[in-house]
């Protein structure tokens, strides 16, 4: 168990599991499989470990994204989310299947995100042939708003975004960050509520 202990902290695991383990009859410990998952945010410490990934076996906009610092995991469904905090995105994909459509990722850009980034998240959502439509729903707490905006409507412009955006903005800096959006010339639909954009959304991706 210490040995087991220091595996745990030395390699900055997250889970060490052991099953199955099995005794022989002499009385012999022996691991016949292990499960080992490791924390993403100490590749800088552990470069060997992660070294050894098999990117073959990962979703490429996944990797794309990682290569940003944004957390995406792809869905079935046929609406892109753009979204800050893990909490909000549940909440958003939870407020888009109440309105009868179905989410196509996960995508959160977390509290320091920048212009880039914001771009970046764009460029994964639009490679994605099942989008519809793409929601943006951002609370600005720690991020600013205006931020959000300068990204969205790059990236719209570089990739002449075809499909139906509806973003929702609400805190720090938000007046400025409508003003970027309404002034840009881009087909934006705004809204105030999530329950609004939600119900836009769902419309624009034709459910």
């Amino acid at each position: 168990m210490i040995r087991l202990y220091e595996l745990f902290v030395g390699t900055d695991a997250t889970q060490v599991e052991i099953n199955p383990l099995g005794e022989t009859g002499d009385g012999q410990v022996f691991c016949f499989d292990a499960k080992v998952n490791f924390d993403d945010n100490a590749q800088f410490r552990q470069k060997d470990i992660f070294a050894m990934e098999d990117q073959s076996q990962t979703d490429p906009r996944e990797l794309a994204a990682s290569k940003h610092s944004l957390n995406y995991i792809g869905m079935d469904g046929n609406i892109g989310c753009l979204v800050n905090g893990a909490g909000l995105a549940m909440a958003t994909m939870d407020i888009i299947q109440l309105h009868g459509g179905t989410p196509a990722n996960f995508l959160d850009v977390g509290g320091g995100v920048n212009e880039r980034q914001v771009f970046e998240a764009f460029h994964i959502l639009s490679r994605d042939s099942q989008v519809r439509a793409i929601f943006v729903n951002i609370f600005g707490g720690i991020v600013n708003c205006a931020t959000i905006a300068n990204g969205v409507t790059k990236a719209c412009r570089d990739i002449q975004l075809k499909i139906p955006l509806v973003v929702r903005l609400q805190g720090n800096n938000v007046d400025e960050a409508k003003a970027i959006l309404q002034n840009s010339g881009l087909n934006i639909e705004l809204a105030e509520t999530m329950d609004d954009a939600a119900e836009k959304v769902v419309k624009g991706a034709g459910v």
